[in-house]
């Protein structure tokens, strides 16, 4: 694994960045700063140890799919290159490379979009109590991690950090946003999703579900955040897929399963991780770069 481990950035002469669980966000007039750290959280809280590289990981798969999906939807990108970032960011380019994106500022939805091609996770939690998921019913007899009929898109409402985002139905998100920008996002994530999935399927991964973020820009509707990777969506392995439990995945399933392993009540502060679980989890992630992009890091 690589030593170059950031955790934080603290660019005091650019402004004060707000800090996700993942990524420090800094403003610059009518752009922003997006850099992907290698902090890395799980039940909603981000651990103090971070996995080497996981930044510079999410940033080139994100930036893959952004290239890739630019005919599909307009998206927030302007450019990764730091040597073409405003010259205040040019002395810090050392921690900029490979884990930072130059975007335009939109004014993001306050609804995430989720499209769900497999029934898993909460959705699976949600059609063992009621048959449905998100107030759409489903076909009776689904087994776990199943392949629905077809995609569906469940919307949720955006939480406050160490909040758990509230899945709510699509008349909820048109009461929200309007019909008609609910309408667009919901065929845009249906439409990205679907292009993500075929792809993926011919590099041996499967998409299960994923979110996606859009904002305005004036009155154009863009695709923001991050887009189709291990921390947004659930990639399993399709050589071992097999629907009736839980799969293995590319994502942090194996940070997952080491912390429900432990007496931990999954809030702060969060207990050290051993190197094994560190290596393993970058492993995943790499992998599943090398997969969909055919090639590493720089």
């Amino acid at each position: 694994m690589a030593s170059n481990v950031i955790t934080r950035t603290d660019f005091k002469d650019i402004g004060t960045a707000r800090r996700g669980k993942v990524r420090d966000v800094y403003e610059i007039e009518d752009k922003l700063l997006i850099v992907a750290s290698d902090r890395i959280s799980a039940f909603d809280v981000v651990m103090d140890d971070p996995v080497p590289d996981k930044g510079k990981i999410l940033t080139a798969i994100s930036v893959f799919w952004f290239e890739k999906l630019k005919k599909v939807v307009e998206n927030h990108i302007i450019s990764i290159n730091p040597d073409e970032y405003p010259e205040p960011l040019k002395k810090y380019k050392n921690d900029l490379i490979g884990r930072s994106m130059l975007v335009k500022k939109a004014r993001p939805l306050p609804v995430e979009c989720i499209v769900r091609g497999y029934i898993s996770g909460s959705g699976w939690n949600d059609y063992k109590k009621s048959g449905a998921v998100c107030g759409i019913p489903l076909p009776e007899g689904l087994k776990e991690s199943e392949i629905l009929p077809e995609p569906i898109f469940t919307p949720s409402t955006k939480a406050e950090q160490g909040e758990h985002d509230e899945n709510i139905s699509f008349e909820k998100a048109i009461d929200i946003l309007g019909k008609n920008t609910a309408e667009k996002i919901r065929d845009y994530s249906l439409t990205i999703y679907e292009t993500g999935r075929k792809y993926a399927a011919e590099k041996g991964i499967i998409i299960a579900d994923t979110k996606f973020e859009f904002g305005f820009i004036g009155d154009r509707l863009i695709l923001i955040d991050e887009v189709l990777t291990p921390d947004s969506s659930r990639f399993w392995p399709m050589e071992s897929y097999k629907p009736g439990g839980a799969q293995k995945s590319f994502d942090k399933q194996y940070l997952r399963d080491y912390l429900n392993g432990l007496d931990w009540p999954k809030s702060p502060p969060p207990p050290r991780l051993p190197f094994e679980v560190i290596e393993k989890t970058h492993e995943k992630y790499m992998e599943a770069l090398e997969m969909l992009t055919g090639k590493g890091l720089d």
